[in-house]
């Protein structure tokens, strides 16, 4: 296998092992001036992965572009800027600017908003390679937005997966069929829940390299996957393509892109020329498109003299018209409706994960389950809950019990109802509504923190302030919302306008507090109380939500002579 490296390999004799070994050697020390000799190595086969479902990817499980990296690597060059040509491995090496620039803002816009990922730009250069060939070379306009249309294969089951439209033609101009767009190949149904605004223009556009660059980086952070762990890694690139090739390939240019990468001027790229489905697909923007062999002659018959005479002609038949079998329906087009598949009551405290789960099943019109149908569960309302890995649409595949579970609801800080509707990806039938409630943090405990006497002179002010520590079925409740006030009595809980009192922002006596909230230890520390010159015996009462309700005493006396 190892002789092949240096010449293209022929389609239908690499397997896997091509893609992985070439990961292997790009991920070894290698020795200086080593370089391949024909630029067009390839990944030509195409398999499934076991552990990810095909039928859910970003990109439809489309074809891509099967080339490899060189095999030296790559080193910075000034032929960029200065017009000296660069060797094979420099050429590759080389990313238009708008596109690299897309890369890197993405990586930093994760950093900030999903840290965990350690999302590295390099990653999504090696996805835009293999889905686009980083925009056909860097084909963009100064906005970032592609000259001219990426789009894959109408994926009419034809060769590739059917999917029937989902977007009525809105993003691939097809009303019939979908097929993946831009320059990160997202499939419409995937591009509806997760496009993103990259650079700030209002619009979610995937023909956009920075916002398709930005929607495959949260595209990959699902599911709080940590791309710094290898087992993540795998798991997010089937995602978004479903092959084990399709990975081998992607993690090829990831190390290639790590050992070293230079920017070129846009629509200078290194284009790509060979591509999974050979060039059959028929999309736009793509490589190899296929030609049609031409019309074969009736060879000529031998005489024995040695010359050749025509064949005679046979008379004509009568051949019945062919008749073209109606195509067969895919499970999403026998679906009719969406059944509740025993869904519990949806409640959390603020914070907390949702203990139920949304499940919905497929099924015919004769009450039979559908698997392998794509069904989207979307959160609507005033709401800042999300599902597990922080987006508010998530989309799964029916199991073979027909049955779709969405991952599980993490509910924010806003308390209150809201909607999660399920609908069937790419089929017309109503949507199931599932009600769900998010209730405020509670308290059934508060204690003070120190049993210190609090007291005070006439006019003076507190020594101690005072701490309490809030828990809830005996552990620590965060996040409370408390009140305090200063009462008249332990049985009138009327404020007091006499004695001790807190100060708001102008100096000015308060003797009640709103909208306080205990930390992530339970604590609530009380700002610091003063007193009037009224002497007695008062009362500080606390009360949280949930019911938790704690009395203090505060005293007010002449120093002792």
């Amino acid at each position: 296998m190892a002789a092949q490296f240096g010449r293209r390999v022929v389609k239908g004799a690499a397997t896997t092992a091509v893609a992985a070994l070439a990961v292997a050697a790009l991920s070894a020390s290698q020795a200086p001036g080593v370089t391949d000799t024909v630029k067009g190595r390839q990944n030509t086969n195409s398999q499934p992965s076991p552990d990810v479902n095909a039928d859910d990817s970003a990109t439809g499980n489309s074809p891509y572009y099967t080339d490899l990296p060189p095999l030296n690597t790559p080193t910075p060059s000034p032929s960029a800027s200065s017009g000296i040509p660069g060797t094979a491995g420099n050429a590759e090496a080389g990313i238009p600017a708008t596109v690299l620039d897309a890369y890197k803002k993405a990586e930093t816009s994760l950093a900030g908003s999903k840290p965990g990922c350690n999302l590295p730009w390099q990653l999504l250069a090696a996805i835009g390679k293999v889905e686009s060939g980083q925009a056909r070379g860097g084909n963009v306009d100064a906005d970032g937005t592609t000259i001219t249309p990426i789009l894959g294969p109408v994926l009419n089951g034809v060769g590739f997966a059917r999917i029937t439209d989902t977007d009525g033609g809105a993003y691939d101009g097809d009303t019939t069929h979908d097929r993946a767009v831009g320059p990160m190949q997202f499939i419409p149904s995937t591009w509806e829940w997760s496009g993103r605004d990259g650079n700030g223009d209002g619009k979610k556009d995937p023909n956009n390299i920075y916002d398709a660059a930005l929607a495959a980086g949260h595209y990959l952070c699902r599911f709080n996957w940590d791309l710094s762990d290898s087992g993540d890694l795998r798991r997010a690139i089937l995602s978004y393509n479903n092959s084990t090739d399709y990975y081998n390939t992607v993690m090829s240019w990831l190390e290639y892109y790590r050992k070293g990468t230079h920017e070129v001027p846009d629509g200078t790229g290194s284009l790509p020329s060979n591509r999974s489905d050979n060039g059959t697909g028929g999309g736009t923007g793509g490589a190899n498109s296929g030609t049609t062999p031409p019309a074969s002659t009736p060879p000529s018959s031998h005489t024995p003299g040695g010359g050749t005479t025509s064949p005679k002609p046979k008379p004509p038949t009568t051949t019945p018209p062919a008749t073209t079998p109606p195509p067969t329906q895919t499970p999403t087009e026998t679906v009719d409706h969406l059944e509740d598949a025993g869904t519990g009551t949806l409640t959390a405290t603020a914070g907390d994960t949702f203990a139920e789960k949304i499940s919905a099943r497929t099924e015919t019109k004769a009450g039979k389950a559908v698997a392998k149908v794509r069904v989207r569960f979307t959160i609507t309302g005033d709401t800042d809950t999300t599902f597990t890995g922080g987006e508010s649409v998530a989309t799964v595949v029916t199991n073979a019990s027909g049955v779709a579970t969405a991952p599980a609801l993490l509910a924010g800080e806003k308390t209150g109802g809201f909607k999660v509707r399920a609908t069937v990806v790419g089929r017309t039938v109503s949507g199931l509504d599932y009600a769900a409630t998010v209730t405020a943090r509670q308290a059934d405990a508060l204690a003070r923190t120190t049993d210190t006497a609090l007291t005070c002179v006439p006019g003076g002010e507190f020594a101690d302030q005072v701490e309490v520590k809030a828990t809830y079925k005996g552990a620590v409740a965060d996040g409370v919302v408390a009140t305090a006030t200063l009462i008249k009595a332990a049985d009138d809980a009327t404020v007091n306008d006499k004695g001790p009192y807190f100060k708001d922002a102008d100096d000015k006596p308060l003797r009640t507090l709103t909208g306080l909230k205990t930390g992530k230890d339970g604590l609530l520390k009380l700002p610091k109380l003063f007193a009037d010159d009224t002497v007695g015996t008062y009362l500080l009462r606390i009360t949280t939500t949930g019911g938790a309700t704690l009395t203090v005493e505060l005293k007010v006396a002449a120093a002792a002579s």
